[in-house]
């Protein structure tokens, strides 16, 4: 029928075949041919069933995503126009389902009478990830098949699962274990001998009966799935529309869930998660590496060093597939950072999400050495010493004399010059910056510090190894703190002068966490022990009125049971405490400051805003190729809030000319120059340009 779409017959089935490279996307192109041959099947008296099937590598994977928010989105026939089609056909139509059978795609096939699935299957429906709701029946048809608890649970978290798992929970009907379209024809035969009644997923209401007779299963359940989605709408909304599939008729479910995904598509949440999804592919677009470059083999990787970072960086590599062998000066060190790495596999199988038998193979990936020498098989090197330079230095001197031709020699810095570190070997082309984040076996982050003399076939090997250890990898330059960290300390500028002024603690971090943080700056610092922040400014002769005064006084944070905040009781729940208010009011008598009130904007001005700027300036210097790898950076390094996109995409929202407008306020009256507004930042706001529109 079209380039799209194919229909082919056998004994009575009609095997309508869609082809859209590469994943087979709903487009608009693809849903009009579909629509007519759907139409064609139908009328074609001589059909006795339908098996909807896809070429390539799956089923379809979900809505063209591109499409959102064009014409083309809503255009007819849409996909609810589909689903509606294919469930009015009086002859069975069997999904032939494999790959990763998601969102759109998986509303299709539950359009479908029947579903078999290949035994490698994956279905699920992701929309919330992108600020939706599933807009074609999602919410509405799952619970008739799962049973909402389930449902709400699959829908909320967003997370596939597999054929196995969706034939107990009963998405699909039948798993096979080879030739999926033939077994598809065959089961929709049987189907059509039998003579239905064909039930469409529709009306089909006994799962829901339980619910209907009493809510408060699927509410518990409900309450659950949403309690990590503080701020973001459509999780809530997500749950709202599989309540609906019990309280209301099926067609005026359907119609509401339509209206929710209408709201949430135009709304600023979503916009910001779709640019997130496709800023986090246009992070692995690197200029200047061309496809000619090719990847070094990694077989195995060396880590030097086995405390918190060194030991989460190891276990990062090994859950990727990846043997790694952990140096430290004394077997001593060696044994607590085993402890600690076979203590965290430990909790991983307490909760489910690891078995005995995966923990073990795990462990035996691991060996040990304090003797430099076992590291040259290794294909990269990696080392997670102290930050000094002068540290690092000395350990890079003792890996390049073990180090064969062509290994990796990486560093796990996070503030320190890359390319003084390179400038200490014979090889800096073959030197890289990882920088980790901790702990770096669970947060998603990978800052690549690209040297001014690394291979191109070094950072396109860290690139597609990132992948392979399921981290978020983005490419940065050379500069203090690269991308997140030298950030963070323009955010952080203005704390102390905000305490004196009139702020206090707990008022600061609840702009934060109402921001969309998940803590505020002074709780984090107790998380992380104030005393590290006190020796960092002791080794670069800096001071901190108020946080050196604390430390002074023995508080260090959570640790020491005080900190910016009281913690009783071995609590780790903060509590505003009279002797931190004492002391910032003595301090600022002390320096004869006048406190007054300040506002949660002027806090946002004063440290979301600077962060903003020296975001501008990171694109000035190249330090990074484009606005959306910094929005990536601190999405997935540092916890921006998703719901907002990240803070360039953000700044773009909240209106560039305000943001100078502000910065030059507050730089007139303070005279910092975190508050100079970056040329790249004003120039932008007074031409109307955005972050949004800057390319790499």
């Amino acid at each position: 029928m079209s380039e799209y779409v194919t229909v082919t017959h056998e004994g009575g089935i009609a095997i309508i075949m869609i082809d859209n490279p590469p994943v087979n996307a709903m487009s608009f192109h693809l849903r009009q041919p579909l629509y007519k041959a759907i139409e064609a099947a139908r009328d074609d008296a001589s059909v006795e069933g339908v098996v909807l099937a896809c070429a390539g590598r799956t089923f379809v994977s979900g809505a063209d995503i591109s499409e959102f928010g064009s014409e083309k989105a809503l255009a007819s026939p849409s996909l609810p126009e589909l689903c509606s089609l294919l469930e009015s056909l009086p002859k069975p139509v069997v999904a032939a389902i494999h790959g990763t059978t998601l969102g759109g795609g998986l509303e299709l096939a539950m359009s479908c009478h029947y579903r078999v699935a290949d035994k490698g299957a994956k279905v699920g429906l992701p929309e919330v990830k992108l600020g939706l709701l599933p807009g074609a029946g999602g919410t509405i048809r799952l619970p008739r098949l799962t049973g909402p608890e389930t449902a709400v649970k699959m829908i909320v978290s967003g997370t596939p699962i597999g054929a196995a798992q969706a034939l107990a929970a009963g998405v699909v009907d039948a798993v096979v274990e080879s030739d999926l379209t033939a077994e598809a024809v065959k089961f929709a035969k049987g189907k059509a001998t039998e003579g239905g009644p064909h039930i469409p997923v529709s009306a089909r209401d006994d799962k829901l009966v339980a619910a209907r007779n009493d809510l408060a299963a699927f509410d518990a359940a409900a309450k659950e799935a949403t309690k990590k989605s503080r701020g973001l709408d459509a999780p809530l909304a997500c749950a709202q529309s599989v309540r609906n599939a019990i309280t209301l008729p099926f067609d005026e479910a359907l119609a509401k869930e339509r209206e929710l995904f209408i709201k949430l598509v135009s709304g600023d949440q979503s916009r910001a998660q779709r640019h997130l999804f496709f800023a986090e592919r246009e992070a692995a677009k690197v200029p200047g590496i061309g496809k000619d470059v090719q990847p070094r083999n990694i077989a195995k990787v060396g880590v030097i060093g086995a405390g918190t970072m060194g030991g989460g960086i190891a276990m990062a590599f090994v859950n990727g597939g990846l043997p790694v062998t952990i140096l430290e000066m004394s077997d001593e060190a060696l044994d607590r950072g085993f402890a600690t790495i076979e203590k965290n596999y430990g909790i991983s199988v307490s909760r489910g999400s690891l078995t005995e038998e995966a923990k073990a193979k795990r462990m035996a990936s691991f060996s040990r050495t304090t003797d430099y020498a076992d590291l040259s098989d290794c294909d990269l090197i990696i080392e997670a010493v102290f930050e000094e330079m002068s540290v690092k230095k000395d350990v890079f001197a003792k890996i390049e004399a073990v180090a064969k031709p062509g290994a990796i020699l990486a560093t796990n810095t996070s503030y320190l010059d890359v390319d003084a570190i390179a400038a200490n070997t014979s090889r800096p082309q073959d030197v890289i910056g990882l920088h980790f984040f901790s702990p770096a076996n669970v947060m998603k982050l990978l800052e690549i510090v690209r040297g001014k003399e690394t291979a191109a076939d070094v950072v396109l090997t860290a690139l597609q190894l990132g992948r392979k250890i399921a981290k978020v990898p983005v490419v940065v330059g050379v500069c203090h703190g690269f991308v997140g960290n030298r950030m963070l300390g323009a955010r952080g500028e203005d704390l102390e002068a905000l305490l004196l002024e009139g702020a206090s603690p707990e008022q600061i971090d609840r702009v934060f966490t109402d921001f969309g943080f998940v803590m505020g700056p002074f709780a984090m610092w107790d998380l992380a022990g104030l005393d590290i922040g006190w020796r960092n400014r002791k080794s670069l002769g800096k001071t901190a009125v108020i946080g050196d005064a604390v430390c002074e006084m023995g508080r260090f944070g959570q640790k020491t049971g005080k900190g910016m905040y009281l913690y009783e009781n071995g609590s780790r729940t903060p509590k505003p405490d009279p002797e931190i208010a004492a002391l910032i009011e003595d301090k600022t008598k002390e320096l004869g400051i006048a406190r007054r009130e300040i506002s949660d904007q002027e806090i946002i001005e004063r440290t979301i805003y600077p962060m903003v700027n020296e975001g501008a300036r990171i694109l000035e210097e190249k330090i990074a190729a484009r606005p959306s790898d910094i929005d990536i950076v601190w999405i997935n390094g540092y916890g921006f809030p998703v719901g907002k996109g990240g803070p360039m995409f953000w700044a773009d929202l909240e209106g560039l000319s305000k943001i100078v407008a502000q910065l030059d306020h507050w730089h007139a009256k303070t005279g910092k120059a975190v508050f100079d507004p970056a040329p790249l930042l004003r120039s932008l706001a007074e031409t109307g340009g955005s972050f949004a529109a800057m390319k790499a």
